[in-house]
């Protein structure tokens, strides 16, 4: 478990007719290996080929076909495995898992049941400051993806696409720790930051990439104690399955509208049936789809074509030593090593190119907190609203290091320093040759300043009358000289000066 010290999150309570209920979701996360070829085959898995152009003679099933085992997909799964500190399985096995589907050409999927790669783990799941949920992992286990069918291009025809059969997914399976439907959006994003830093899946739920399965069920609070004491299922309600989720947001609305739905139900006397729905996003509700099948109803049995998967502890080894620092330690040293606070860290943190981008500058700039306050509220903030994302970023680690280093040597002001970081956005170049040749330099000279300061002190008796009688109005001559020097002047002498020359 992490040495993380947190306070664990109320679960979600609903009121209904007869009194509170509460939640219970587990979830089956499918992520897609990072891979170039197919977990069986040699065949491309990028995305966006022409229909059915990545396809080898194994994923369309064609006879005397069998499968060869991808070594990188099995690296990846077992980094994976290594990445949410669980337990790696050193015998493994396949199953065939049998049922039929226009779009599963074998008529069955190669997956892992009774002996998967990879057993329990946990993920931490921030729910703010100082709370969060320990997400226990069950087991993670290495299948096929399916093709997929499409209906939307003929009105009398359906259409089949196999260029995802024979993907390598990795389906990562929770226990029903998770207890309200914000919970549940936050631990897909967690698991997806986890896979982004491993380099195990790229989580792209637009692209199907990272889909998920959530089981949702009630109960009356106090019955989740009674289930976590002795571990029996009876004390907690009849679960549903929603398939193939791939929204955080939709995610949220199907696991309140189906808790509800089922509240509605037990209410009514009458009995929540086990069974598999989908989500109509336009509509805001879930549909039945089958009925829930059982293990039995799927046939597995060991795929015959396909030995035990055994691999060695010092293979093992070897990948655990290559995994890079994950989101919670690289967190827990930004907050120690730069002084960050937990949200400025949490932020910086979220993904691993933006993490890397923020210490490239603080590395460059010699300013952490500096570095974090111009990387969040400037460059992430002029990202965002021009849709960019951290690699497309027109300013380098170098450039902003660059100009943060102007503004602690005093050369400029933060007023000119923001001036400066829209010319390097916009047209390039090296921040203190732009400085120098536009003449943006702070003026220290403290005889220009008290010069400006005479001035304006002249121009406005009035002003000077009223800012003896109320201090507090002396900020309106610190703005009078900043613009009046053009926002070149340095803020803490024409502060000193304007201060003294009022006797203030």
């Amino acid at each position: 478990m992490l040495d993380l010290t947190y306070e664990t999150p109320k679960p979600k309570v609903i009121s209904g007719a007869t009194g509170d209920w509460e939640l219970v979701i587990g979830m089956e996360i499918h992520a897609q290996v990072s891979s170039q070829a197919k977990l069986f085959s040699g065949a491309s898995t990028r995305f966006g080929a022409e229909p059915n152009s990545n396809v080898a003679f194994v994923d369309a099933a064609m006879p005397g076909m069998l499968p060869v085992v991808n070594e990188y997909c099995i690296e990846q799964a077992v980094r994976t495995g290594l990445g949410l500190k669980a337990a790696i399985n050193l015998r493994s096995a396949f199953d065939r898992k049998n049922y039929f589907y226009p779009d599963l050409p074998q008529g069955y999927q190669i997956s892992q049941l009774y002996h998967p790669l990879v057993g329990e783990g946990e993920v931490l799941v921030e729910m703010g400051a100082g709370v969060a949920r320990l997400v226990r992992i069950e087991r993670i286990h290495v299948e096929q993806d399916a093709g997929k069918s499409i209906h939307d291009m003929d009105p009398n025809m359906s259409f089949v696409d196999l260029n995802r059969t024979g993907v390598a997914l990795m389906e990562i399976v929770s226990r029903p720790d998770i207890r309200g439907p914000e919970e549940a959006a936050a631990y897909v994003g967690k698991l997806r930051q986890i896979l982004r830093y491993l380099g195990t899946c790229d989580g792209n739920m637009q692209n199907g990439n990272l889909r998920a399965d959530v089981n949702v069920s009630i109960c009356r609070p106090g019955a989740y104690e009674r289930y976590q004491a002795t571990q029996d299922f009876g004390h907690l309600g009849t679960r549903c399955e929603i398939k193939n989720m791939n929204s955080m947001r939709f995610i949220q609305q199907a696991i309140e509208y189906e808790a509800r739905r089922q509240i509605a139900i037990v209410e009514d006397g009458g009995k929540v049936d086990q069974e598999t729905r989908l989500f109509d996003p336009d509509r805001g509700e879930t549909r039945s789809m089958r009925s829930k099948e059982e293990a039995h109803d799927y046939r597995y049995f060991p795929c015959p074509d396909l030995l035990p998967l055994e691999i060695e502890q010092a293979w093992v080894d070897e990948i655990a030593a290559s995994l890079p620092e994950l989101p919670d330690a690289k967190k827990a040293r930004f907050m120690a090593d730069f002084g960050l606070t937990d949200y400025d860290a949490s932020v910086l943190t979220a993904d691993v190119a933006n993490a890397a981008y923020f210490e490239a500058v603080a590395a460059e700039a010699g300013d952490g907190k500096l570095a974090a306050n111009w990387v969040i509220n400037e460059l992430f903030g002029r990202l965002k609203k021009d849709a960019r994302e951290i690699a497309d970023s027109p300013v380098s680690s170098a450039q902003l290091a660059g100009i943060i280093r102007l503004i602690r040597a005093g050369e400029i002001s933060g007023k000119i320093a923001k001036d400066v970081f829209e010319i390097v956005y916009t047209e390039g170049g090296d921040p203190a040759e732009i400085v120098e040749a536009r003449g943006l330099k702070q003026v220290t000279d403290t005889g220009a300043i008290e010069k400006a300061v005479d001035e304006i002190i002249a121009a406005n008796p009035a002003q000077v009358e009223k800012a003896k009688q109320n201090p507090k109005l002396a900020g309106w001559f610190v703005g009078q000289v900043m613009k009046a020097t053009g926002g070149k002047a340095n803020p803490a002498a024409v502060n000193e000066i304007v201060t003294a020359k009022l006797g203030l």
